[in-house]
C-alpha cells in the first residue's frame, strides 16, 4: 500500500503496465498524438468550469513541488499502443515532477493521477458512469473519481463522488451539507449557488479561482484606494483647518504679546508716574519743612526785632529822661 504525503490518503499500487526505466521511452518509437482532435469541452460553461477548476487547484497545491495538477490532456496508458488513452477534464497527481507536459504517459511517470473529475454532459455522461469509470477503477487505479453535472439533468444527482475499493467504485457519502469529500485532496466538492466549488473543510471556506481572487483583490484595492482618497481629503481639510488654528493661534498670540507689551507700558508709565508723584510729594514735604523753617525764622527775627525795638523805646525814653534833667530851667 501507498500514502499521499500531503492529504494522507491510503491507496493501492497502480497496476498498469509497471513502470520502465524512463529512457525506454526513447527506444518507443509509436506516434503518441497531443490531440484527439476533438474540441476542449462542449459548451462555454464546461470549458470555463474545467479552466476554473485546474486554476483552483494549482493555486491550491502551487507549494508541492511533486504534484501535476492539468486536464483535457492526452493520457495514454498501454505502451505503444496510441489509442489506448483519454482525455480527464481535470487530474491531480501526486509525487511526480511538476513540469508541463504535452501528453502524459503512465509507464513514464510511473502512476496514474490520484484524482479525476470530470464534466458530465448530455452526450458524455452515459460512457462517464460506464466505460470511463470502470477503466478508471480497472485498468488505472485511479483512486478517486468526481462527476459534476453542470446542467443539472443527466447524471443522478448533480454531483458524484467514488472512492477505489479495490477494483471497485464505491460512492463515497455525502456530508450533510451535500458536499463530497475528496481524501486525496483534503478538499470537499461542493455545490455553490448555481455552480459549484472546492471546499477547505480546516479553514471552513470555498476556495476562489485565481480570477476571483485577483477580482476581490481589485476590489480591495479600489476600496482601500476609496477609503484612503477620504482619508486623503479628511487629512486635507484637517491639515487646512490646522492651519487656520495656527494662523488663530499665531494672531492671538500676537495680540496677547501686543496687550502684554501695553500692560507692561501701563505699568510702567505707573511706576513713573508714581515715582513722579513720590517726588513730587517729597519735594512738597522739602518745601514745606523749608517754609516751615523760614516761618520760624522770621518769627524769630520779629521776636528779636520786637525785643531790639523795646530795647531802644526803652533806651529813647531814658535818653529823654536824661535830657530832661539835664535842661535848665526857661528864665522867668
Amino acid at each position: 500500500m501507498q500514502t499521499n504525503p500531503h492529504t494522507a490518503a491510503v491507496y493501492p499500487p497502480y497496476r498498469g503496465t509497471p513502470p520502465l526505466p524512463y529512457e525506454l521511452a526513447f527506444e518507443d518509437d509509436t506516434y503518441y498524438p497531443e490531440s484527439d482532435g476533438q474540441p476542449m469541452a462542449e459548451t462555454e460553461l464546461h470549458r470555463d468550469l474545467m479552466i476554473d477548476s485546474i486554476l483552483t487547484l494549482k493555486a491550491r497545491f502551487q507549494d508541492i513541488p511533486d504534484v501535476c495538477v492539468s486536464g483535457n490532456m492526452l493520457m495514454y496508458y498501454a505502451m505503444k499502443d496510441a489509442k489506448k488513452s483519454l482525455a480527464p477534464d481535470v487530474f491531480v497527481t501526486f509525487g511526480i515532477e511538476r513540469k508541463q507536459r504535452r501528453i502524459y504517459r503512465l509507464w513514464e511517470e510511473g502512476k496514474p493521477p490520484d484524482f479525476v473529475l470530470e464534466f458530465s454532459s448530455e452526450n458524455t455522461f452515459k460512457r462517464d458512469l460506464g466505460v470511463k469509470k470502470e477503466l478508471y477503477a480497472e485498468r488505472l487505479g485511479v483512486q478517486e473519481y468526481f462527476l459534476y453535472d453542470a446542467d443539472r439533468k443527466y447524471l443522478p444527482t448533480p454531483l458524484m463522488g467514488f472512492r477505489l475499493v479495490g477494483t471497485e467504485y464505491v460512492p463515497i457519502r455525502p456530508e450533510p451539507d451535500g458536499k463530497v469529500f475528496a481524501e486525496t485532496l483534503g478538499l470537499s466538492l461542493g455545490l455553490r449557488g448555481d455552480s459549484f466549488g472546492f471546499y477547505e473543510p480546516i479553514a471552513g471556506r470555498w476556495l476562489e479561482t485565481p480570477m476571483d481572487e485577483a477580482a476581490e483583490r481589485a476590489e480591495a484595492a479600489a476600496a482601500l484606494a476609496d477609503r484612503l482618497a477620504v482619508e486623503a481629503g479628511q487629512a486635507k481639510e484637517n491639515a487646512a483647518q490646522a492651519v487656520l488654528v495656527q494662523h488663530r493661534a499665531e494672531t492671538l498670540a500676537r495680540e496677547e504679546t501686543a496687550a502684554r507689551q501695553r500692560a507692561e507700558a501701563a505699568a510702567r508709565e505707573e511706576a513713573a508716574a508714581r515715582q513722579r508723584a513720590e517726588a513730587e510729594r517729597q519735594r512738597a514735604e522739602t518745601a514745606a519743612e523749608r517754609k516751615s523753617v523760614e516761618a520760624a525764622e522770621a518769627d524769630a527775627r520779629a521776636d528779636q526785632a520786637e525785643e531790639e525795638l523795646a530795647e531802644l523805646q526803652a533806651a529813647y525814653r531814658q535818653l529823654q529822661l536824661a535830657l530832661n534833667r539835664q535842661k535848665p530851667p526857661e528864665a522867668e
